[in-house]
């Protein structure tokens, strides 16, 4: 370990139970010397284990839902008290489809809970900025990021209504990030992980398929919840203080194939 984060002090929001990528970057932001507090929707809290991660991390659990302005400023004055001072880094890891959880299909989409979607995966990252903003919680040079998808660009037809909240939340780290690095010197960027067996993951149908295909189709192979936690730990480092307004992908490849070997001997079989 190389105590990349020694000093910073942060928020985790998402981490759920140990398959997560939120927890999987806890852990290793504790292990590089970050302190940070750990946060998450009431409901979430009682149905996950996030104690056990608390307790492992010596961390403090905030309950808050991130579409809740209100909830979120208690969230950023309480997490300043407990660390001691501004924030350097922020894990957005939240994602929720209504749509999804209920096998409605995206061209019959129940419009009230394509909304509730929305506002947890998308709208609740840049309520989370503006909070963090307005009340000029982030140190200079520090690094928020959030997690996306390859279905903001691209078809995945079962990822449904998911796919339209990732690419809002990327349009919103490329417009927010703007004014939070040119007025603040922050850094706002997403990751786009690999499918990964997550509890939100393995809600989408056929994601199995999703995450068998995407492996054969990338050179290095899917991507891991650690290698992701590993690859969020470099973009809260100073290592990475001029990376922003980016959708950053974490894919072993995938997002640059169009077709692979192996795929091509599937078909023939």
């Amino acid at each position: 370990m190389y105590n990349l984060l020694k000093g910073k002090r942060g928020i985790i929001f998402g981490a759920l139970d140990e398959n997560s990528i939120a927890w999987k970057t806890a852990e290793r932001v504790h292990e590089e010397g970050g302190t940070f507090v750990l946060t998450n929707a009431p409901a979430s809290i009682r149905m996950g284990t996030i104690d056990k991660l608390a307790l492992k991390t010596h961390a403090q659990i905030i309950p808050a839902d991130a579409t809740s302005v209100a909830d979120l400023e208690l969230l950023v004055d309480e997490a300043m008290k407990i660390l001691g001072g501004k924030i350097d880094f922020v894990l957005h890891s939240i994602g929720m489809s209504v749509n999804v959880r209920k096998g409605i299909h995206y061209t019959n989409e129940n419009y009230e809970f394509t909304e509730k979607g929305w506002n947890v995966s998308a709208l609740s990252f840049h309520k989370v900025l503006q909070v963090l903003y307005k009340k000029e919680a982030m140190n200079e040079w520090g690094s928020i990021v959030a997690l996306s998808y390859m279905a903001a660009q691209r078809v995945f037809p079962d990822y449904n209504d998911m796919a339209d909240n990732k690419a809002y939340l990327e349009s919103i780290a490329r417009s927010f990030g703007y004014f939070f690095g040119k007025n603040k010197k922050v850094r706002v960027n997403t990751i786009s992980q690999s499918p990964t067996a997550t509890k939100a993951g393995n809600g989408v149908k056929g994601f199995d398929d999703f995450i068998a295909y995407s492996d054969r189709m990338s050179p290095l192979g899917n991507a891991t919840a650690l290698d992701c936690a590993n690859y969020t730990v470099t973009l809260f480092s100073d290592l990475t203080k001029k990376v922003t307004l980016q959708n950053l992908y974490n894919d072993g490849g995938f997002s640059n194939m169009g077709v692979s070997q192996e795929i091509l001997d599937h078909f023939k079989e």
